[in-house]
């Protein structure tokens, strides 16, 4: 019975052997975010990523917390210039003068499209039908690194103003806030968040 109970959670592979991904893998990763402060988080995250790897900016992530005034794209979207050096000076968060810049324009589209359509995560969780897609990924490798779904998302997102949200950025943002579900099959968060299992 103690060899049951000592049963190795099986994860997805990307996230073994580092107990921060771990719990991110656990607690947040797949889940289906309808919060327009969360998502704008999740967003804001994945395009100072774009080039990087997740850890880099998973390890970060409290200091862009503290740096983007706990992403509350109000505030980020009326950034002054003196902010915007300050923050490029600021060692613990990742200092792309073009991703910081684009922090502060992607906060003003963002509102824009609330503005437009009630809230942004009504707009976003359009481009799946307001459900999240439940694939079937045996191995973490084979998951596609974009899709056409991302392709028009990120083409839309572009039309807005937004910038930094390439269709690569856009796929591992839906991943992430579960539009889609791209946990391995035999991953014990796959049934987790899939509802119909």
């Amino acid at each position: 019975m103690n060899s049951s109970l000592k049963k190795k959670k099986h994860r997805c592979g990307w996230c073994e052997g580092d107990s921060l991904y771990e719990a991110y893998h656990d607690e947040e990763w797949g889940v289906p975010v309808y919060d327009d402060q969360t998502i704008f988080e999740f967003l804001t995250l994945e395009t100072f990523q774009a080039g990087l790897s997740w850890i880099t900016v998973l390890r970060k992530r409290e200091n862009f917390r503290e740096a983007f005034d706990d992403f509350d794209y109000k505030k980020i979207a009326v950034y002054s210039e003196e902010k915007i050096l300050e923050l490029l000076d600021n060692p613990g968060i990742i200092r792309n003068k073009l991703k910081v810049r684009s922090a502060v324009n992607n906060a003003q589209a963002f509102m824009k499209i609330q503005e437009e359509y009630g809230s942004f995560s009504k707009y976003i969780w359009s481009f799946v039908n307001e459900k999240p897609i439940q694939n079937k990924v045996k191995n973490y490798k084979e998951a596609p690194p974009t899709t056409e779904i991302s392709d028009k998302l990120s083409k839309d997102l572009k039309k807005q103003g937004f910038k930094f949200v390439g269709s690569t950025v856009i796929y591992a943002h839906m991943q992430a806030t579960g539009m889609v579900n791209d946990h391995e099959i035999q991953c014990f968060r796959y049934k987790e968040i899939h509802p119909d299992l």
